[in-house]
């Protein structure tokens, strides 16, 4: 089972590579907009900021390392949170691409998918007659014949060039429950280190879907193959991000919210920011009598290596 602790760790993953422009005014694009955000929800109470980073133009996902370190900077500067960099870019990055920003940056954290999935986006196309950019419909409709790909052997890169060479651990997203079988293959192969900080996603469709009962199950299974030396965390997509994380926290879970996972507040109430989301998790944990974790606390139960030890 997870760790004793019960300080709850709430990571917000700020804009991610999912929604696009036209779905919200609230998302960040701008590096200015990102970096504000991320600030904005570590004062609410977030431990962990998950970021990528989008084309101050048109709000496309980039991969470029130099709009990265537009606000990477910034936000260190701004507040304490852990700085968490995805390695899972967008639709039809190739993993050098990436990769780049954190190799560039070197963070204490970043995300790494535990498998290649189908990751479909192009339901959203029905919500939306018209759009902002030229690029938002052709992307949404390219993943219905899209494949996110982590092979094992990008994830031994990754772990490799990353984990080894630059000290950074990682949020090891688990999108259904083969996911957690490859994690305990590379965990037995000596390749991950404990305390590993397993992120549990329910309802991308491509993925283990949004029941209660496939929230019990993997816990069930992470609890078999990782015992005592792993942290559960869990996100849930779209309308079911506060309810599966109000009923996963009151099973030992830390959670996940932030505008790349749901752009709403509640229902048919579009967020007005990153920090209104992660504001009102904390609330519902505190009602629970959980104790939400600092960015200290978060860095000591995910063993890592500290702000002083990163590139930017």
């Amino acid at each position: 089972m997870a760790a004793s602790s019960r300080k709850v760790i709430i990571t917000c993953a700020v804009t991610g590579s999912i929604h696009t422009p036209t779905m919200s005014p609230h998302l960040p694009l701008t590096p200015d907009e990102i970096a504000e955000q991320s600030v904005a929800a570590a004062e609410a109470g977030a431990a962990i900021i998950h970021l990528h980073a989008r084309d101050p133009i048109d709000g496309r996902p980039t991969p470029d390392p130099d709009v990265f370190m537009r606000f990477l900077p910034r936000i260190k500067q701004q507040c304490d949170a852990v700085v968490n960099i995805t390695t899972g870019g967008g639709q039809g990055m190739s993993v050098a691409e990436r990769i780049a920003a954190a190799l560039h940056a070197k963070p204490e954290m970043a995300s790494l998918n535990m498998g290649s999935i189908n990751f479909g986006l192009y339901p959203m196309l029905n919500r939306y007659p018209d759009f902002k950019h030229d690029w938002e419909r052709p992307f949404l409709e390219g993943s219905r014949d899209a494949i996110f790909r982590n092979t094992f052997a990008d994830i031994e890169r990754i772990l490799k060039d990353l984990g080894e060479g630059c000290g950074t651990r990682f949020e090891f997203e688990c999108y259904d429950v083969g996911h957690l079988y490859n994690l305990a293959h590379f965990l037995d192969r000596g390749l991950v280190k404990p305390p590993l900080f397993v992120q549990t996603i329910f309802g991308i469709l491509g993925g283990i879907g949004p029941d209660q009962e496939n929230v019990m199950h993997m816990r069930r299974i992470a609890n078999k193959l990782f015992g005592a030396d792993y942290q559960w965390s869990i996100l849930a997509a779209g309308r079911h991000q506060m309810p599966f994380c109000t009923f996963a926290a009151t099973m030992g879970a830390n959670v996940r919210v932030g505008l790349e996972d749901s752009l709403y507040l509640g229902k048919g109430e579009l967020a007005p920011s990153n920090a209104a989301q992660v504001a009102k998790i904390r609330r519902i944990l505190e009602e629970l009598s959980l104790e939400v974790a600092t960015p200290s606390e978060a860095r000591e139960m995910l063993k890592l290596k500290g702000g002083d030890q990163v590139a930017f």
